[in-house]
């Protein structure tokens, strides 16, 4: 079980399961991984603020490319794809959050988040606190085995893969999409030609994650 369906918290055993990567000294890593939809923000955020001061959120959307960088690219009818991502600026992210070897990390760190209503990134919307010891982190790609991908992941005490049936994911996603401001016909295909693809790869990951955490109708 992963939210308790009533409140919209965590279910208490993965609060414990969290809570024990907490380290003695330094700072760890969660990553949650999992496809377009399946409730990955919505499980880290709640398991952040489950955890309260020791723990801290930072989301792989902060890493999108700009839209002008996939202009240049030619990969913007495939934003939100694996190549569409600065991985290599997550994982020295990762890394300086680890500080040295993951000890005595001394300074707060700013984050980068994705806006959707401006549909592009933005800097510094989220802060690891100095005295934070876990960091919560998720992201469609982060058990893939891809360059990159792979060397984030080594990073991470654990990556937990978050599932949920297609036919809800499906349902979030188009609620996402025509929120902001796409109608129906254009979402559809933009499920179809791009979040579909995205969640197959997301999906391949599966196996390389320590732990799969269902998800449940009430996650958002």
């Amino acid at each position: 079980m992963t939210h308790d369906g009533t409140t919209g918290r965590p279910a208490p055993e993965l609060v414990a399961a969290a809570r024990m990567l907490l380290p003695e000294h330094g700072r760890a890593v969660l990553g949650l991984a999992g496809p377009p939809g399946a409730g990955k923000s919505t499980l880290a955020r709640a398991l952040t603020a489950a955890l309260g001061p020791s723990a801290a959120y930072v989301p792989l959307d902060g890493f999108h490319l700009s839209n002008g960088q996939l202009d240049r690219l030619g990969l913007r009818d495939r934003k939100g794809s694996e190549p569409s991502f600065d991985v290599w600026g997550y994982e020295a992210l990762l890394r300086r959050l680890l500080g040295d070897g993951g000890r005595d990390p001394v300074r707060d760190v700013y984050v980068p988040d994705f806006d959707r209503a401006l549909d592009e990134p933005v800097a510094a919307r989220h802060a690891v606190p100095a005295a934070a010891r876990l960091v919560v982190t998720e992201g469609n790609y982060l058990a893939c085995d891809l360059p990159g991908w792979r060397e984030a992941r080594s990073l991470m005490a654990a990556v937990w893969y978050v599932d949920a049936p297609p036919e809800l994911r499906d349902e979030r996603l188009m609620r996402r999409h025509t929120g902001f401001g796409r109608a129906r016909a254009a979402a559809r295909a933009w499920i179809d030609g791009n979040d579909l693809p995205n969640a197959g790869l997301a999906e391949r990951s599966r196996a390389r994650c320590d732990r799969v955490v269902p998800g449940l109708p009430g996650t958002v």
